[in-house]
């Protein structure tokens, strides 16, 4: 069997190809996994094994159709990770989001429908849905993207439904909750301010702190997105959530413990536009259906996050440091 990963060097994928090379999970022991990643800031070489003999890597573009076309023939299933993720950065720079996210994923279901490939599963976040005072989302809620990072990844969605409502092609999707873990890039939440207060400089906090998330270790996601890549159901989407909802401020005290940080050490800054106050999904649909259950406690899951940064600072000083945010340049 062979396996295609869009954006397989990022950190979801680069994860879920882990995985994947270690047999972990059933029925696909032994497939050939050939990864496809342009390796922007975000993607990184040496979050795969530097060498094995099932894993194929090309550096490549998503919108390249000439090159995802042959490295989709042949292919008995893709899962699509290929994306550009930062919400900070769509709102300075949204055409790479709209020009990745949604022409990237026209061409990666193009690609596959011409190629026959017999499975495809869309990787996609809870984001595209906005923001939710009380209750969560389920699958059928409607899709109401606050920021351009989220609308363009709601575009890609569609996208990939229309592949399977026009076409025919067997493509399911999935929509996670907020993934932590390692290899992560330190320009999100959970490694910024780790990597920052092992260091001892201060971290910024948006607005009050008020903003509410669910969090999902990486390893979960991935097990999640085995389940709906072998037995989900063409043109269904499957939320995957954490049932960890934390506010922005209580994740940083808890962090503050891990890193045994001072309190001085958080910065209240401007909080930035769009920002969703609340993220919630209903999983039900996926534990019901395809036996779903997530199974990192998130107390051992954040511990052992903060361990491992905390014993790679090479990773992560040669990681993309975020200069580009505007409350991480004032707190330098």
């Amino acid at each position: 069997m062979r396996i295609l990963v869009t954006g397989g060097a990022g950190f979801i994928g680069s994860r879920f190809v882990t995985m994947l090379l270690q047999d972990r999970f059933v029925g696909w022991e032994g497939a050939d996994t050939t990864v496809l990643d342009s390796l922007t800031y975000a993607g990184n070489r040496a979050n795969l094994p530097a060498a094995h003999p099932r894993l194929h890597f090309v550096r490549g573009d998503i919108c390249d159709t000439e090159l995802v076309h042959d490295l989709m023939r042949g292919a008995d299933a893709v899962v699509h990770f290929a994306a550009e993720s930062h919400v900070d950065r769509s709102l300075t720079g949204p055409t790479a989001f709209y020009r990745t996210n949604v022409v990237g994923t026209q061409s990666v279901m193009e690609a596959a429908l011409r190629a026959r490939v017999e499975r495809v599963l869309h990787v996609s976040t809870d984001e595209v849905y906005g923001s939710i005072e009380t209750g969560a989302w389920t699958e059928d809620s409607p899709l109401l993207p606050n920021t351009p990072y989220a609308a363009s990844k709601a575009g890609s969605d569609l996208v990939a439904r229309s592949y399977w409502r026009t076409h025919g092609l067997d493509v399911s999707i999935t929509r996670c909750s907020n993934n932590y873990g390692p290899h992560q890039h330190p320009e999100k939440l959970i490694p910024l301010f780790v990597t920052r207060l092992l260091q001892g400089l201060p971290v910024p906090l948006y607005g009050d702190g008020s903003n509410t998330r669910e969090w999902l270790h990486v390893d979960d996601h991935c097990r999640a997105l085995h389940l709906a890549l072998n037995k989900g159901t063409a043109g269904e989407v499957y939320n995957v959530g954490g049932g960890n909802a934390w506010t922005n401020l209580d994740l940083t005290h808890r962090l503050l413990e891990l890193c045994e940080a001072d309190r001085s050490l958080v910065r209240y800054v401007t909080d930035r536009k769009g920002h969703d106050l609340r993220y919630a999904l209903d999983d039900s649909k996926i534990r019901e259906e395809l036996g779903y259950a997530p199974r990192v406690p998130f107390d051992q899951g954040l511990a052992d996050t903060v361990a491992w940064y905390r014993d790679h600072p090479d990773w992560w000083r040669d990681a993309a440091a975020p200069p580009e945010r505007p409350d991480a340049r004032a707190l330098t």
